[in-house]
């Protein structure tokens, strides 16, 4: 099917009447710049017709008598992508956030990632779109030729939006985890980095991996210590929409062991202490915590004293969660590198932190996924691998 319709240029002449407003002639050059604000230009849902899965278009600015070229931010929920189609002008692809994916007829995928751009020629059919795990979006500059800007065509199936080599290599790196553990992985990531329509996709997914409702609920309450409430807070309305979500559809989860009741014998400073040590391998200290002795006593006390007796997770789920969380924020890479070593003490392997960092990086994006492989590195340098 080849569907010759300028589709943008259609949408795009609606915005004319702005143009007029402003006091310029729909057919006359402007004599001065013109500024778009943000938001004044139209917005709309992708059709079912042209893309799989959910797509936002935000039109930032038409093509006008002189530049025959349109642009526009294209965000694509995870796994959505468009169909099969041909520009007659070419287009260039400018991604702003997270990883694209595009392909071409001779099944040749490239995978581009935030500031790194795609110029795809005129006519040559093609598809891009968002990772199966992880949202995208890129900017489109779309040129447009006697009229038309775009021809579309046939809907990608799965097997070609994902190719066998890309199915391959992810079995592959992330084997080392039980898909259980797989799920804790992103839900820890967008909790931390507070990307709330990701951690809906990612908590669904989790409930569907095997994950209790209270299992999920866990993860933003531990990630308070290190995310702050703010983000916990806002995360557990989102597992909390999701599971009501769910049941509305006759999905009926289960709701799993309830937390732990706070052993008796030891107050939480005193518990958390000991936690700590022996997390850490060795008493923790430090110029920092001779500077400010309470900072560590409130981590003794509330994080290793209270959360870690809640049970729900272990301290391996509980360090899968911490990794994957302080691989999604800016600024903590001293930190992430030490909670390398404290998940090699409660016994994740290399091989299980290397299956992390893949998971990250199909679900959260490749920067969080070099993060942890660069920790391991600088943790790990002389230890086998497994």
């Amino acid at each position: 099917m080849r569907t010759r319709t300028p589709f943008f240029r259609k949408l795009l002449l609606a915005m004319t009447s702005c143009c007029t407003a402003s006091g310029m002639a729909a057919d006359t050059p402007p004599r001065h710049q013109v500024l778009y604000p943000a938001g004044s230009q139209q917005s709309f849902t992708g059709p079912a017709e042209y893309f799989t899965g959910k797509v936002r278009v935000d039109v930032l600015f038409p093509e006008t008598d002189t530049a025959h070229y349109s642009g526009a931010y294209v965000t694509f929920h995870p796994g959505a992508r468009t169909a099969w189609h041909a520009h007659p002008a070419g287009q260039h692809m400018v991604v702003t956030d997270g990883i694209a994916l595009t392909g071409t007829r001779d099944g040749r995928i490239l995978e581009f990632e935030e500031g790194e751009t795609v110029w795809c020629p005129p006519e040559i059919d093609h598809w891009h779109g968002a990772t199966p795990d992880a949202p995208m979006t890129h900017l489109v500059i779309t040129g447009s030729k006697d009229g038309e800007n775009v021809v579309w065509k046939e809907k990608v199936d799965d097997a070609t939006y994902l190719g066998d080599r890309q199915r391959e290599e992810t079995t592959a790196d992330v084997g080392a985890l039980s898909s259980r553990q797989q799920a804790l992985v992103p839900i820890a990531a967008f909790t931390a980095s507070g990307d709330l329509e990701s951690l809906k996709t990612a908590t669904d997914n989790g409930l569907d991996d095997g994950l209790t409702i209270n299992e999920v609920k866990e993860i933003p309450i531990h990630l308070y210590a290190y995310a702050g409430f703010p983000r916990a807070l806002n995360a557990l309305g989102t597992v909390m929409a999701v599971v009501e979500e769910r049941r509305a559809k006759g999905i009926e989860d289960e709701r799993g062991e309830p937390p732990h009741s706070m052993p008796g014998g030891k107050d939480s400073l005193e518990r958390g202490r000991e936690v700590q040590t022996r997390l850490a391998g060795q008493p923790v200290t430090g110029p920092l915590f001779e500077f400010a002795p309470g900072i560590n006593e409130l981590l003794q006390a509330h994080l290793f004293g209270d959360l870690f007796a809640r049970g729900l997770l272990d301290e391996r789920d509980r360090e899968l969660v911490t990794v994957s969380a302080l691989a999604s924020m800016d600024g903590v890479e001293s930190q992430l590198k030490a909670h390398i070593g404290i998940a090699t003490n409660v016994g994740l392997s290399r091989e299980e932190l290397t299956a992390l960092a893949a998971v990250l990086g199909g679900s959260a994006g490749s920067q969080q996924q070099t993060r942890v492989e660069q920790a391991i590195q600088a943790a790990l340098p002389d230890r086998d691998e497994p």
